[in-house]
């Protein structure tokens, strides 16, 4: 059973495992391409806390999605990654924040000291909304993401973060938003111009975990999913 409160786009009320929708399935195409699960939909095996060896109660599986319903913390794989491809979809509520870290690294104080993220966001009403940077879909404080591409608070999103060797895509409703080079000059000079230079571990794992954050909002992950590239 799993109870939710009164929050945007969560239910209340007990959730039967043969009535639980398939929202987190893999194709046979996606399997032979190498996809495998991130998130099966029904526990939150494969997942614990950051600098934790537990799942904080705060998250939740609702509805066949991985939920932060109350104060959790960050939670990040149980595994380490290098060079992926991740896919998921995301919901948040209205003026919500949330991001998808990755390459994150154990030992820092807060995950964001090693992992870059990307923005998981109500443009329309959360005020990281009013710059690009630190809009939806965004490469948090470093490349901006393009207008007109989110979906409402209340809708599900696609993404997808590509990391291969020191490049890095983020996707968003099937648009590329954001490329970039780990390391690149302009790179360098995007992390000494932010918050991130006051750590010299942000964006230097050469792998690391993937990781969903708790910004204090209700937001819903499902279809999380992921296939190592070379």
């Amino acid at each position: 059973m799993v109870l939710c409160g009164i929050v945007a786009g969560c239910t209340i009320g007990r959730v039967h495992a043969q009535d639980r929708p398939a929202l987190n399935p893999l194709t046979a195409a996606e399997q032979k391409a190498g996809w495998r699960l991130l998130f099966d939909g029904a526990t939150t095996k494969g997942w614990r806390g950051y600098l934790s060896s537990t799942m904080p109660d705060g998250w939740q599986v609702a509805d066949g999605a991985l939920t932060r319903v109350g104060p959790a913390g960050d939670i990040v794989t149980t595994e380490l990654y290098r060079n992926f491809e991740l896919a998921a979809e995301w919901k948040i509520a209205t003026g919500g924040n949330s991001g998808i870290f990755y390459r994150a690294a154990d030992g820092s104080k807060a995950i964001y000291h090693s992992g870059p993220e990307m923005q998981v966001l109500d443009d329309a009403k959360h005020p990281d909304g009013q710059s690009p940077l630190t809009s939806a879909g965004s490469d948090y404080g470093l490349y901006p993401a393009p207008r007109g591409v989110v979906k409402p608070a209340g809708e599900w999103n696609s993404v997808r973060v590509i990391v291969q060797g020191n490049h890095v895509e983020h996707w968003l409703n099937g648009v590329k938003i954001v490329e970039y080079e780990f390391g690149s000059e302009d790179w360098l000079k995007r992390v000494l111009n932010s918050k991130f230079k006051l750590w010299p571990e942000y964006g230097k794992a050469p792998q690391g975990h993937i990781g969903l954050q708790d910004h204090g909002d209700w937001v819903a992950y499902r279809g999380i999913k992921i296939r190592i590239l070379p």
